[in-house]
């Protein structure tokens, strides 16, 4: 198994465009696998958060997903994290390889969030 990923992803990222996409994708990745352990430390299912936050389980479902058309709401972050224990908290962390300049000279920064105990 470990071999055919390993082909299929040599071969992906051959592809122009491919690599530079799933980079572009990571921190959205990163956030995803935070969640999910989130929830895996919590022991509890999609079914259980969902009764906890007062939603459904595939409301929680798309939470968790990659999908593009989903983006949540910090305040649905927040009862979902307390659902589990934790809290959100947001932070702007500068990322020197994609400073852009406005025309006011000020720089953007990319947001990243982060579960805390």
């Amino acid at each position: 198994m470990t071999s055919n990923l390993k082909q299929f992803t040599t071969r992906a990222f051959a592809r122009p465009g491919v690599k530079k996409a799933y980079d572009d994708l990571g921190e959205e990745f990163a956030f995803l696998d935070e969640v999910l352990k989130a929830r895996t430390e919590a022991g509890l299912t999609q079914a259980e958060v969902a009764a906890r936050v007062g939603t459904t389980q595939s409301a929680i479902a798309r939470l968790e997903s990659a999908q593009p058309r989903h983006s949540p709401s910090i305040a649905t972050l927040q009862r979902y994290a307390k659902a589990l224990g934790y809290r959100v908290r947001i932070r702007f962390v500068k990322d020197d390889q994609r400073l852009t300049t406005r025309s006011s000279g000020r720089t953007a920064a990319n947001t990243a969030v982060r579960r805390s105990a």
